[in-house]
């Protein structure tokens, strides 16, 4: 797979993320500040709620930013099988019919994209699995989440 490109989807979904939050940022900081949300009584927290609503969705929008300027300067570094994984690594786990595949990102963690057909989810080596994914090689055994079990799985490769 074509990491560059993987990360120009994940790039591209952050903006889009990034847009949304920052609309959302915009309208509730807009419905604060409206004369209509002025409170009519000691009870009425109408302008408040947004008020926290507004600086919550500012906030989300400020980690995307955070996010968006870690994954532009994201080195992607080739691997071999013989490596050892890292930050900007591809992994596929599986076993012998279905291969989930995995990219060990810095930040926006448990993003789910489609990329060449195949899903992959974004993890970093803050998360369980990604901390067991940091420094294993491709024939290692990690636990990888399931529906409602855990099971133990093979990484097949890493890119």
């Amino acid at each position: 797979m074509n990491k560059s490109a993987l990360r120009d989807a994940i790039l591209a979904q952050l903006r889009a993320e990034l847009a949304l939050q920052t609309n959302a940022a915009l309208l509730a900081r807009d419905e604060a500040i409206s004369e209509e949300s002025r409170a009519e009584n000691k009870y009425d927290t109408h302008s408040q709620e947004a008020a926290y609503l507004a600086e919550g969705q500012a906030r989300q929008a400020a980690e995307i930013e955070t996010s968006l300027a870690l994954y532009t300067t994201l080195p992607l570094p080739a691997f071999s099988a013989t490596d050892a994984i890292a930050l900007g690594a591809l992994i596929g786990v599986g076993g012998d019919k279905q291969n989930a595949w995995y990219f060990l990102g810095p930040r926006a963690g448990g993003m789910e994209l489609k990329f060449n057909d195949r899903p992959v989810l974004v993890v970093t080596p803050h998360s369980p699995l990604g901390r067991q994914l940091v420094g294993r090689r491709v024939g290692d055994s990690v636990t990888t989440p399931g529906r409602n079990t855990q099971a133990a799985q093979r990484i097949v490769s890493i890119a």
